[in-house]
């Protein structure tokens, strides 16, 4: 058992929309990840998806809302639901996703990770 340091863990990468698994637990990774700019339209069929913003500004866009997270805020994605991510400056980004889900979703793009890096 060690103890994880987000602060440390985050100053060991500079890349945005590219998430770092740092831990595990009960069929989940938990990862954190850099987003800057906008990411693309998409949903997770199987999986719910949770976004606790540890810094910065969050927009998450829905298809009938839109959803502004600031600094120790999260909101949870329910499987199904259309979203897209969108960041005006760079926003660091805890999430809790199971194992099997894939960054995009059900759409297949440049931004799709299959291998995601542990730090």
């Amino acid at each position: 058992m060690e103890k994880v340091n987000l602060s440390e863990k985050l100053s060991l990468f500079s890349e945005h929309w590219q998430p770092k698994i740092v831990g595990e637990l009960n069929e989940q990774h938990v990862k954190l990840v850099k987003f800057k700019g906008e990411f693309i339209w998409h949903c997770h069929q199987a999986e719910d998806e949770f976004f606790l913003v540890l810094n910065g500004k969050l927009d998450m866009m829905l298809r009938d809302q839109h959803i502004e997270l600031h600094e120790g805020e999260f909101i949870i994605v329910p499987k199904g639901v259309d979203h897209k991510p969108v960041a005006e400056e760079e926003v660091h980004v805890l999430l809790f996703e199971p194992i099997s889900t894939l960054k995009t979703g059900d759409v297949d793009s440049e931004r799709s990770v299959r291998n995601i890096d542990i730090i």
